[in-house]
């Protein structure tokens, strides 16, 4: 086998040339496959003026409204403890809610629910919380179990301008759902002194989580309905009765009769009871 004759120079660059090859780095030939003896030298970086060093800033933190902010449970009740006995009036018990930033509720409710009706009426009802119609009229029981209500009261022959009307809670808890232990004890103490100020002569709990909470009762609502309790503002013991929340009577209408009954032992107290202010 005859070899091929070695390429000559002219030959080399033409074949250089068609393979990209069109400068040299270099003048004398380097092979890059081969071991290097010694570490090739750091090419020498200009000296610049150094750069100022980037100032890392830490993400901003959104900033928390002072409403969403509350103290702990136990801190909260001892200031609404706090606050409720100072009230002078109505109106100052109202304020003092609008401002109380101590119930998470708060914070997710549309507007405080304070009460409806006569501050001078001889007849309080109280339900446990606002719902969804309440929470956007801003009054209590307006919705169809406030329809309802409104009927009840004229089945003893009264309305709104003769009656008092509120809830242990002021706000609509999320959903309607049910008002954690820690809010309704919270909020107990601003009831508690809405009731002292209002100073009725009969206090009716409407369902069963407001008489538990305000007659300090464990027993349901079938057991505490009708029957006679006394509550003590401190300055005075209002008779009290319990009876079923007019929500619980548009789910269940059978028991409207012993509703009824409620109400007549009502007006009958009402009637044989004198008011201190007449």
């Amino acid at each position: 086998m005859i070899p091929e004759p070695a390429p000559n120079i002219r030959q080399l660059l033409a074949f250089y040339l068609e393979a990209g090859v069109d400068c040299a780095l270099t003048e004398a030939p380097v092979d890059r496959l081969s071991e290097p003896d010694a570490p090739i030298a750091p090419v020498p970086v200009r000296e610049t003026t150094p750069a100022r060093p980037i100032r890392e800033v830490p993400a901003a933190t959104p900033a928390v409204p002072r409403s969403e902010i509350a103290p702990p449970p136990e801190a909260a009740i001892a200031i609404a403890r706090e606050a409720a006995r100072t009230a002078p009036t109505l109106e100052a018990l109202c304020t003092l809610l609008e401002n109380f930033e101590g119930c998470a509720l708060k914070n997710t409710a549309t507007r405080l629910v304070f009460a409806d009706g006569n501050p001078q009426a001889r007849i309080m009802f109280v339900g446990e919380a606002p719902g969804r119609d309440e929470d956007i009229e801003g009054l209590p029981f307006v919705g169809r179990s406030g329809k309802l209500l409104d009927r009840m009261i004229a089945a003893i022959g009264l309305d709104r301008s003769k009656a008092y009307i509120a809830n242990v809670i002021p706000w609509r808890p999320p959903g309607n759902r049910t008002p954690t232990p820690q809010e309704t004890q919270i909020c107990l103490p601003f009831i508690q002194r809405q009731i002292e100020l209002v100073n009725p002569d009969v206090l009716v709990t409407l369902g069963n989580p407001s008489t538990q909470t305000l007659l300090s009762t464990r027993e349901g609502i079938m057991r505490t309905r009708g029957k006679w309790f006394d509550y003590d503002t401190g300055t005075r013991t209002i008779r009290a009765m319990a009876t079923f929340h007019p929500a619980y009577l548009l789910r269940s209408p059978s028991y409207k009769r012993m509703s009824w009954q409620d109400l007549r032992a009502i007006a009958k107290a009402l009637e044989q009871t004198v008011s201190p202010s007449s």
